[in-house]
């Protein structure tokens, strides 16, 4: 299987509190899992198993991220910031969430929120 991308899946679980905790803003929620590095066949699965919810991005207009700290810091390797699409409104995408928080940046909270990460593969 060539993944589509590489990441860590949210533990479903886990994700019902945290959606209870941080209510969707926009219709669809997602809530699904943190991308590591896309379209890479050869890549690995990360190794890390945690992380934190550390703060929020809104565009006001149907994109809403939670933004994740993974090893200390909430930057991809590919310069893009660790995430979670958490909402979205009518006829937005989840990968919107990497502009709207380059774009606008993000608020951070004033205490982090651990988060379980399952390493997970994801097919193209």
């Amino acid at each position: 299987m060539t993944p589509g991308f590489i990441g860590w899946a949210l533990d479903r679980g886990e994700r019902e509190a945290l959606l209870k905790r941080f209510a969707p803003r926009y219709p669809k929620p997602v809530a699904d899992h943190v991308t590591l590095k896309f379209g890479d066949a050869a890549a690995a699965l990360p190794t890390a198993t945690a992380g934190e919810i550390v703060g929020e991005a809104d565009d006001g207009a149907g994109v809403q991220a939670m933004v994740v700290r993974i090893g200390g810091t909430t930057d991809r390797p590919d310069g893009s910031t660790y995430h979670i699409t958490w909402s979205l409104g009518p006829g937005r995408q989840a990968k919107e969430s990497n502009d709207v928080i380059r774009d606008r940046g993000w608020r951070p909270f004033e205490a982090p929120v651990p988060l379980r990460l399952i390493p997970s593969a994801y097919p193209r």
